[in-house]
């Protein structure tokens, strides 16, 4: 992406997957009904609309709500401020590190904004493979997922002469 700035292509990366997000949640919160099912591809991708109050797979609802709000809200809006900064100061950190991180903000972004909108998280998309199967999640966990997936595969990749340190 010859002409485009590092800046542009991380916010470009952010504000596309929170849009992405935001639209499908929207999408869902207007034509599912809550617990619907809908069969995309037979028994093994199916849409359905949950509110999440916790966190991954629901794992933190029963917290107080005080406890829920600082773990699920004021913690990861921390955490999400900490990366965008990293990520427009630091350009030593690689490019696919870059756009890596940029998809996980983007995500974390698009999961706290339904938090403090709605007070809880939309999910729709349930997978299952028979041998496997997904809890119910929405665009911004893949988002994330797809930023750690790239961080874990960079680094197997081998290393550039000017990334090795010397010992």
């Amino acid at each position: 992406m010859k002409g485009i700035s590092r800046t542009a292509l991380i916010l470009i990366i952010i504000i596309a997957n929170i849009a992405i997000d935001q639209v499908t949640k929207k999408m869902t919160r207007d034509q599912i009904e809550y617990n619907e099912t809908i069969e995309v591809i037979g028994d093994y991708l199916i849409l359905t609309k949950v509110e999440n109050e916790g966190a991954f797979l629901g794992m933190g609802s029963s917290l107080s709500p005080t406890l829920r709000t600082i773990l699920l809200l004021i913690l990861p809006s921390g955490v999400m401020l900490a990366l965008f900064v990293y990520l427009i100061r630091d350009k030593g950190i690689t490019r696919l590190s870059m756009i890596a991180l940029s998809f996980i903000v983007g995500g974390g972004i698009g999961n706290i904004y339904d938090r403090i909108v709605y007070g809880s998280v939309t999910d729709m998309v349930f997978i299952d493979l028979q041998f496997a199967h997904t809890g119910i999640f929405n665009l911004a966990d893949v988002s994330v997922m797809i930023g750690t997936g790239i961080i874990l595969i960079e680094q197997f990749l081998p290393k550039k002469k000017e990334e090795i340190e010397p010992a």
